[in-house]
């Protein structure tokens, strides 16, 4: 069949959960057997979030190919499973910097560059794209910002014209809030009716209308919102706050989200899918009583600099029949003489990714701690070089131990720049980025725990283990049992004289899913739950 599209765009306000409603869509349509993508199309003129602070856009997720996105980017993988590429997440940067450099090379023969037709058309190319390179039978596409934002208008305006082009092969799905106005008692419609009065003012119809609530909406709203918006009323479907994110595929499924977006398309309905393991994981997930408190020692205070961490962990907890509780340690106040009331009562402890000088030394402290007191402790990216500089300073005795990146001048660089990354100068896109391979020691914890010689994971970062400090490292007890096979690099440092002592130059959050969750966080929230 044709590939079919569905837009996904939001009104009213932001962080109404647009990535997941997209996911929900997409894992529901793959359950009835089609073959499906997402993509991410972000308003913002940088060029993609390798260069925000997570305090701007949350964390920076990284796809296989090494892509910088879009955050929802891993909810799409974790929902479905899918690996999603570079073609799966598009900025106004980038569909910018594509005209430009046509307009630079004379592509548009002397013609006046516009919005409309020259940006427009380069966003349904980019729209296009996947189902024409790769024939999904579906490719879902989000659109970042809320109706009305000036920045969205070249993307909204794309829309409306695919949606002429494409016929019965698009439909619109749009994601608004109804507010409870508590002093009232009562649930207003009205902020949805003029954000689908703005949509239609651009010249899209949505033919679905999810409605993002905190309260049950009645059936007579709904009627009324499917009058005042002209859809039908077996296309309006309510997105109410649910324990978990996990559960809202299964209530989009209850209401026949994916089944009216069938039959807008023509297409037969047929049974409903059971989502058989993912009920299982539900169901494992509410029956888990017993708790596991795991710290995570970074510096980034919002829970969405740290999403696929927090999640990797929740899915793991969920297979061990635990209930995982996170509580974040903010490294900046870690010091030596508060770092046993910090840390002391948590079972085990994240020492999280990040980049700059700020919160450094409290995590090294945390590493110390954790180290001398056999708490179970995973260090990622950052968070392992962390563990290596405080080995190399209290157990090597090099006291001035560090990464060059904090101190250039350090005689004991025991983190060093990669050599391809000395001249570099342009900040995005030029880290260490992507998928790489790793060859696991044998006899290894992580050896163990994979099962398997030879892995695959992503990575983001600069700087590296020093690999001219090996030897004096697995003397002392600090073994690398991760090496790259072509380069030579250190991806892992465990020790096995710990209980759970592991750092990972490389991001294994990223490729934790529901239905695949991470062995190196099951093997860690395992550890962490026995006394």
């Amino acid at each position: 069949m044709d590939t079919k599209y569905i837009f996904v765009t939001g009104g009213v306000a932001s962080s109404l959960g647009k990535g997941i409603i997209a996911a929900s869509i997409g894992k529901l349509l793959q359950a009835r057997g089609f073959n499906i993508t997402i993509q991410k199309f972000d308003p913002y003129i940088n060029v993609d979030p390798g260069t925000l602070n997570p305090y701007e856009h949350g964390e920076c997720y990284v796809t296989d190919d090494g892509r910088e996105t879009d955050l929802d980017l891993g909810h799409y993988e974790r929902f479905t499973g899918i690996r999603t590429s570079a073609n799966n997440n598009v900025t106004t940067g980038r569909i910018y910097q594509n005209v430009i450099d046509k307009e630079r090379r004379g592509d548009y023969l002397g013609k006046t560059v516009q919005v409309v037709p020259h940006i427009t058309d380069e966003i349904k190319r980019a729209m296009l794209l996947n189902g024409k390179m790769y024939h999904y039978d579906f490719v879902i596409t989000e659109v970042g910002g809320t109706v009305g934002d000036i920045e969205s208008l070249p993307f909204l305006e794309a829309i409306r014209q695919l949606k002429w082009e494409l016929g019965t092969n698009a439909v619109c799905v749009h994601l608004t809030y109804v507010p409870y106005l508590a002093a009232a008692g009562e649930l207003k419609t009205k902020p949805t009716q003029h954000s689908v009065k703005e949509l239609q003012s651009i010249g899209i119809q949505p033919d679905v209308i999810v409605l993002r609530t905190e309260h049950e909406l009645n059936a007579g709203l709904k009627k009324k919102v499917a009058n005042f918006c002209n859809v039908e009323p077996d296309c309006v479907v309510q997105s109410l706050d649910q324990p978990t994110i996990y559960e809202v595929p299964v209530r989009m499924q209850e209401q026949g989200l994916d089944a009216a977006i069938l039959r807008k398309m023509g297409l037969p309905v047929g049974e409903t899918p059971g989502l058989g393991p993912w009920r299982n994981f539900l169901e494992r997930r509410h029956k888990a009583t017993r708790e596991v408190r795991i710290g995570l020692v970074g510096k980034y205070d919002l829970q969405d600099a740290y999403k696929s961490i927090l999640e990797s962990l929740s899915q793991a907890g969920t297979y061990n029949d635990l209930k995982v509780r996170t509580l974040f340690v903010n490294s900046e106040y870690i010091t030596p003489e508060n770092v046993t009331e910090k840390l002391s009562g948590l079972d085990g402890v994240v020492i999280c990714p990040g980049f700059g000088q700020r919160g450094i030394e409290g995590k090294i402290t945390a590493a110390r701690y954790c180290r001398e007191n056999d708490v179970p402790t995973f260090g990622i990216c950052l968070g392992m070089q962390m563990m290596v500089i405080e080995f190399g300073r209290t157990v090597l005795g090099f006291s001035d131990a560090n990464s060059v990146e904090m101190n250039p001048t350090t005689k004991h660089n025991v983190i060093d720049i990669m050599e391809e990354q000395k001249n570099i100068t342009n900040m995005g896109g030029t880290m260490r980025l992507g998928g790489y391979a790793c060859t696991l020691s044998e006899g290894s914890r992580v050896r163990t725990i994979y099962g398997k010689e030879e892995i695959r994971e992503r990575h983001r970062h600069r700087y590296e283990f020093n690999s001219d400090f090996r030897t004096r490292y697995e003397e002392a007890g600090m073994m690398c049992t991760g090496i790259n096979p072509d380069s030579g690099l250190v991806e892992i440092v465990e020790v096995p004289s710990h209980r759970w002592y592991v750092g990972t130059q490389f991001h294994p959050e990223y490729s934790s899913t529901v239905l695949h969750p991470h062995p190196l966080f099951l093997d860690f929230i395992r550890e962490a739950a026995k006394k």
